[in-house]
């Protein structure tokens, strides 16, 4: 097991899977990318590079582009959810679109320039 499966496999069930859906659409889309951290937090890792890093909190879940310019690029399509400056957060009851995971998967790995 890798570090982000590590971290999954200690989380409550529903939590977990949310999470993992979002990584397995990550890694669908940059099967190069390593499981490991940056910035303290589980991250899917490309060429050493933080592609999307992935948190849960006792009420919502949080995806990390690494990029304010990646969460502005989603945020039309995010209507609904909590966003910041670097952080996308949902909940087990309202899960991240595909769509919008896998753009922020594309947009990210253009801005590692791979």
């Amino acid at each position: 097991m890798g570090t982000v499966e590590d971290y999954l496999s200690g989380l409550p069930p529903e939590q977990a899977q949310a999470l993992r859906r979002v990584v397995e659409l990550s890694h669908a889309l940059a099967p190069d990318a390593e499981e490991g951290t940056s910035y303290g937090m589980p991250a899917l890792l490309v060429g050493g590079r933080p592609l999307v890093g992935i948190t849960a909190a006792v009420r919502h879940l949080s995806l990390f582009p690494f990029s304010s310019a990646v969460v502005a690029a989603v945020a039309p399509d995010l209507e609904g959810y909590s966003l910041s400056k670097g952080t996308i957060r949902f909940t087990v009851e309202q899960p991240l679109p595909d769509a919008v995971v896998e753009q922020v998967v594309r947009l990210r790995r253009a801005e590692l320039g791979v």
